[in-house]
This record gives structure tokens, C-alpha cells and sequence, in this order.
């Protein structure tokens, strides 16, 4: 018994040395294969990552090139077009035009000929003119009328000074042409008067205060009516001359005269106000 128990156990560890030696032996081999395959897997990786590493750096290197010469490009052409931006703004060019406008313009401008003095007929038909023009502006119509026919019949190639003697030729003539429809008596004349004064008519104002004076030559509203109207046509040493004529007659018109607007042009006058303010003698 004793024999075979040894036996099977020495046959056991026989066997079990065996497998342990086979297993260290295939441990061994497979170890040994194992760095062959582990340097095989490192060429595959180390080519693998040499061709990924390869790819972007020659991409870099392709897109970086491009990127350089922008740049470049870029950046040289800035500093020519600053500098030819600043030579144009301080240096801008003129047009020839504006340079002969510029010296058009320095150029003095020529002086206007001097007036041509008047002819003798020229200064004979304006003197006639004025002469007939005080006439119509006293109301003398008649008078007026006989001047300007005559001015217009001598001077009539004097053609500005002919057509305005013309123009009052008209107007006296239809003045006249009126008289035969005006009224008779003074007091419808002075109310007239009154009427042509408010409408502004000074010219047909004093004319009827005229006509007035002549059928009632003392009537102190009527010397104050042609005082007013002179007054408003600028005839201010004949309205003073009325005004002291109708105040000598009335005296307390000077309290009217104070405050009559007819009669501004003449406050200005010192014998206006003597007239006016002075105590009556």
C-alpha cells in the first residue's frame, strides 16, 4: 500500500513538476513573442503618428506661406498709401479754371463811366417841370394844365421829362373837367375838403379848401383844413403860414393842434411851437 501510495504521489508531482515546467516554458514563449509583437504594434503607431504629424506640418507649412505673403503684401502697400493720402490732402491740385477765377477775381473791377452831363434842353424842360408841378400842387390846375402843354410841346424830344409832363397834363385836365360839378358855397367845399383830406387825396384836399377860402376868406376851419392838408404834402412853410392865419382867427384851436396827427411833419419846427404853445397875445 505504502509503494503505491508513493508511487502515485511521485507520479502527481512528476506531473505537476511537468505541467509547472511546460506552463514557465509556454510563459517564456509567449514573453519572448510578445516583444516582437509589442515592437511590431509600436512601428505600426510610430508610422502612424509619423504620417499624422507629417500632414499638419505640411498643411501649417502650406497655409502658413500664403498667410506670410498677405501679410506681407498687406503691410508693405499701407506706409505708400498713407504717405500718398498725405501728399494729396496737402498738396491738392487745382483745376485751371479756378485758377483763372482766382485771378479774375484779384483783378479790380473797371470803374463805371461818369454820368453824362444834361444837355441845355434837358435842364430847360426840367426846369419847367418843376415849375408847372408847383402850380398843380397848389391846386392851380388851369395853370398847371397852360405849363405843361407848353413844356410838352417845346420839349418834346426830351422824352422822360415829355411823358411825366404828360401824365399831370392828364390828371389837371380832368381836375378842370370836374369843377363844374363841385359845390358853390364854402361850407360844402370845406366838408369836401374834409373828406379828400381823410382818404388821403391831399392834392384834391387842398383844392377844395382853396375854393372854400376864396367865397369865405376869414373863416379860421377853413385857414386850419389847408394848414393840415399843406402839412401832409410837405409844404411846411405854407402850412405854418395857414396854421397861424386860422389861429390868429381862433385861438383855441392850438388845444386841437396839440393832438392833430395832420399835423405832425410840422412838430419838429421851432415855430410850431410857438405857435402852439405860446401864450396868445
Amino acid at each position: 500500500m505504502s509503494s503505491s501510495l508513493t508511487k502515485g504521489l511521485r507520479r502527481s508531482t512528476s506531473r505537476s513538476k511537468v505541467k509547472t515546467a511546460s506552463a514557465k516554458t509556454t510563459k517564456r514563449a509567449v514573453k519572448a513573442k510578445s516583444p516582437s509583437k509589442s515592437k511590431a504594434k509600436r512601428a505600426v503607431t510610430a508610422k502612424a503618428s509619423a504620417r499624422k504629424s507629417a500632414k499638419p506640418r505640411a498643411a501649417k507649412k502650406t497655409a502658413a506661406k500664403p498667410k506670410v505673403s498677405v501679410k506681407a503684401k498687406k503691410a508693405t502697400p499701407k506706409p505708400l498709401a498713407r504717405k500718398a493720402a498725405a501728399k494729396k490732402v496737402s498738396v491738392p491740385r487745382v483745376k485751371k479754371t479756378h485758377k483763372l477765377a482766382a485771378v479774375r477775381a484779384v483783378r479790380p473791377a473797371p470803374a463805371p463811366p461818369p454820368p453824362r452831363p444834361p444837355t441845355q434842353d434837358e435842364s430847360a424842360a426840367l426846369v419847367a417841370f418843376e415849375r408847372a408841378h408847383k402850380e398843380f400842387t397848389r391846386g392851380r390846375f388851369a395853370e398847371a394844365r397852360n405849363q405843361f402843354r407848353t413844356l410838352v410841346d417845346k420839349y418834346s424830344q426830351v422824352s422822360e421829362v415829355a411823358a411825366r409832363a404828360r401824365t399831370y397834363l392828364a390828371v389837371a385836365e380832368s381836375r378842370l373837367r370836374t369843377e363844374s360839378i363841385l359845390p358853390r358855397d364854402a361850407d360844402s367845399l370845406y366838408d369836401r375838403g374834409v373828406i379828400e383830406l381823410n382818404r388821403g387825396e391831399y392834392v384834391a384836399a387842398q383844392e377844395m379848401f382853396e375854393r372854400a377860402l376864396k367865397r369865405e376868406p376869414e373863416a379860421a376851419h377853413i385857414h386850419y383844413g389847408l394848414a393840415a392838408t399843406r402839412a401832409r404834402l410837405g409844404s411846411i412853410d405854407l402850412a405854418l403860414e395857414s396854421l397861424q392865419k386860422a389861429l390868429n382867427l381862433q385861438p383855441n384851436l392850438r388845444v386841437r393842434a396839440q393832438h392833430d396827427h395832420d399835423l405832425n411833419p410840422l412838430r419838429n419846427d421851432p415855430d410850431f411851437d410857438r405857435l402852439i404853445f405860446s401864450n396868445p397875445s
